[in-house]
This record gives C-alpha cells, sequence and structure tokens, in this order.
C-alpha cells in the first residue's frame, strides 16, 4: 500500500485556492473524484506522497511546505491597477507574478547580503510631478535618444534598463499549457530600491510591449508597484474615468518618453499626410501608428477630423501588418524549428538576474540545487545561457 503524506490539510486548500485551480481540476491532475480529493482539504483522509508531490508542483509549491503546522506568509499582493471592470487574475497570471516575486526576493536578499547599493531613481518623483519631466529624468538615466536608436527600440530599452539595474522579465506563458492572456495582465512593477523587477507580457507584438516596458518604468520611477493592463497611450476614445490615475500618468510618462515632445513637432504636419510615412516613422520609434497618431493629435500636428480618418486607415494597415507576421513567423518556425527554448527562458528569467545567478553560483556562492530552482533550468546546460548571453 502507497505511503500516505500526512499533510496539513489548509495548507492543501490554501495552495490551490491560491492559485485559482477548481477542485475539479485539482482531482482530474491526479485522476481521483473530486469528491475523494475533499476527503484530503477535509481532513478525512491523506493523499498519497506520489500524489502530494503532483499537487505541490501542480499548485507551483514547496512538496515541504504541505507539512507546515500552518499557512506560511505568502508574498504580499501587487496592488491592482487595472480597470474596475477587468477581470479577476487567472492561475497563469497568479503563477508569473508569483514567480518573478521569488526572484526579486533572492536578488534583493543577495544584493543586501553584498553591501548593493540603493537606486536613486526608484521614487525619485511621484504622481504630482510632470510626466515630461519624469520621461526626460528616464531617458537621461537609461542613456536613450529615441530619435537615434542604435539597435531595435524594445532591445535597446530592455539592455539599458538591465544596465541601470532594474531587472526585465518577458515571456507569454509558463509552459505549453499555461499561457499568459494580454487582456489580463500585461504588465507590472515591483517598485524596489535595491531590485527594481519589471515584467513585459510578450503575448502582444513588439509596439505595445515596448509602451507596457516603459510604462512599468515610470511605476519603477514613482515606486508604485503594481499590476497593469490595457496599457495604451492615452486614446480619448476611451474615458478617463475607467482609468486608475496612477495608469493615466505612467501612460503620460511612457508617451513622453518614447515619443519626445521636441521630436515629434520636428517631423512635422507633413508626416501625417501619408500612411506609408506615418507606419514608418511609428517603426522607427518602436511604436505604433495608433500612439503616434495621438500623440499628433495631442500636439495638435493634426486635427480631431484627420485624426479619425488616419486612426481608420491604420487600422486597415495594422491587419494586414499582424497578417504579414503571423505568416512571416510561421515561415520562420518552419525553417528554425521554432524559438529557442533557452532564449525565450533567458528572457523570462531577466539576463541581468541570469548572470547573476550564474556568476553567484560558478564562484561557489550558491548550492546548485537553488541556482537551478531559479533558473528553472538544470546545471548543465547553464553553459546554453552562457552562449546566449556572449
Amino acid at each position: 500500500m502507497a505511503e500516505k503524506a500526512f499533510i496539513t490539510t489548509d495548507i492543501l486548500k490554501w495552495a490551490r485556492e491560491s492559485a485559482k485551480i477548481s477542485v475539479e481540476d485539482a482531482a482530474k491532475k491526479i485522476s481521483v473524484s473530486p469528491e475523494r480529493y475533499l476527503t484530503w482539504e477535509n481532513g478525512n483522509d491523506f493523499p498519497t506522497i506520489r500524489q502530494a508531490k503532483i499537487l505541490a508542483k501542480y499548485f507551483r509549491r514547496p512538496f515541504s511546505l504541505f507539512f507546515l503546522p500552518e499557512i506560511p506568509k505568502d508574498f504580499h499582493p501587487l496592488k491592482d491597477y487595472r480597470r474596475d471592470d477587468a477581470q479577476e487574475l487567472d492561475t497563469a497570471s497568479l503563477f508569473i507574478i508569483r514567480d518573478v516575486q521569488e526572484k526579486q526576493s533572492w536578488i534583493r536578499d543577495w544584493y543586501e547580503e553584498i553591501g548593493e547599493d540603493e537606486l536613486p531613481f526608484v521614487g525619485k518623483f511621484t504622481i504630482n510631478d510632470n510626466p515630461e519631466v519624469v520621461a526626460k529624468d528616464i531617458l537621461d538615466t537609461l542613456k536613450i535618444n529615441p530619435s537615434s536608436y542604435q539597435k531595435s527600440p524594445i532591445n535597446e530599452w530592455i539592455e539599458k534598463t538591465e544596465i541601470a539595474g532594474v531587472f526585465v522579465s518577458r515571456t507569454s506563458y509558463l509552459h505549453s499549457k499555461l499561457t499568459l492572456d494580454k487582456d489580463l495582465i500585461q504588465g507590472f512593477a515591483i517598485a524596489d530600491k535595491i531590485a527594481p523587477f519589471v515584467f513585459v507580457n510578450s503575448k502582444n507584438w513588439n509596439a505595445p510591449q515596448l509602451f507596457t516596458l516603459v510604462h512599468e518604468l515610470a511605476h519603477i520611477w514613482i515606486a508604485k508597484s503594481g499590476i497593469s493592463n490595457e496599457i495604451d497611450i492615452d486614446l480619448i476614445d476611451k474615458p478617463k474615468s475607467r482609468f486608475h490615475p496612477v495608469e493615466i500618468f505612467c501612460n503620460q510618462v511612457a508617451a513622453n518618453a518614447l515619443m519626445p515632445q521636441e521630436v515629434i513637432v520636428q517631423l512635422g504636419s507633413d508626416t501625417f499626410k501619408s500612411q506609408d510615412k506615418i507606419f514608418k516613422q511609428a517603426k522607427e520609434f518602436g511604436i505604433s501608428s495608433f500612439a503616434l497618431l495621438v500623440r499628433a493629435l495631442n500636439l495638435k500636428l493634426i486635427s480631431h477630423s484627420e485624426y479619425w480618418q488616419l486612426k481608420m486607415d491604420a487600422q486597415d494597415e495594422f491587419e494586414k501588418f499582424l497578417e504579414k507576421e503571423r505568416i512571416k513567423k510561421e515561415k520562420q518556425k518552419e525553417r528554425d524549428g521554432g524559438t529557442d527554448t533557452y532564449l525565450l527562458r533567458l528572457n523570462k528569467n531577466s539576463k541581468l538576474f541570469t548572470r547573476i545567478v550564474m556568476d553567484t553560483f560558478n564562484n561557489g556562492s550558491l548550492s546548485p540545487s537553488i541556482a537551478s530552482n531559479l533558473l528553472n533550468t538544470q546545471i548543465n546546460n547553464f553553459q546554453k545561457f552562457e552562449k546566449l548571453l556572449a
């Protein structure tokens, strides 16, 4: 007879509920009836050790946690800055938040141990400051010039953000059966003064990802940790009242950072006479045509009537663009066999975080099991990260 796991039943229930997993799905995972599963949560029986280990992995909790005498203190939930009518976060969203929080907690403890200094820009401003001033400070700190990128805009922003000391995690999935919904969560920020983290849902294409990244950086600059969705430039056809004031402010900062007023004004109104010119210019900035049009409208480079017409035209061009991108990705997948798994994992971990964990492991300050767990990769595969980082 299989050995029983004498777990703390309240913790089993807490682990399932905090993962937003139903009794039915939990029972299905280990091939028992919901009624049988509930006997474990009610304390009338216990699962086998094998069953408990499967559930621990499914709930993304350490197996040993099930045996604690009482429910442990979990990470503090991030403030939800999403709209009031936003759907409840799902399992995938909660798991990615927990994953990043675990990484951030470890790196913060490590930085404190080695005496790392606080970053001066975290919480340098408040929501009462001028978003243009905040945007300029972000550009100056990261040494970014939106009118003269040296590489693709999103790659340059990520690289220089991490050089400045902000960790950037970017992914669209936890595993093949658990993917992120961009309508639920586009990004979040942990505005820690020693080890700030930002997360970007890569489910979207590059332009909205870049806007999300800079929006989350604005959260860091005003020290407002939290979750965001439906991030975009402040579109005039969306009621502002439905957005949290912090989100409106961070959108304004992102718009000013990605499209500084002096740069956009220099384009002149002629840029907005042709859809091709609009698309080309937006691509150079790493933003969407929609974002550029709203910025031009707000700066009075185009009228309201011109904006609506150009927006309709841009929508048609955007749909064609998405179709081209879809075909392009399918062909690349056929040719290359898909994106490198380790590149996806590297982006999810954060390149800066990956490098620090590997360096700490290589100098003997970190055990193999902890290093492997932090990077979700076997030690003997760390060399694949080395090649990608090089």
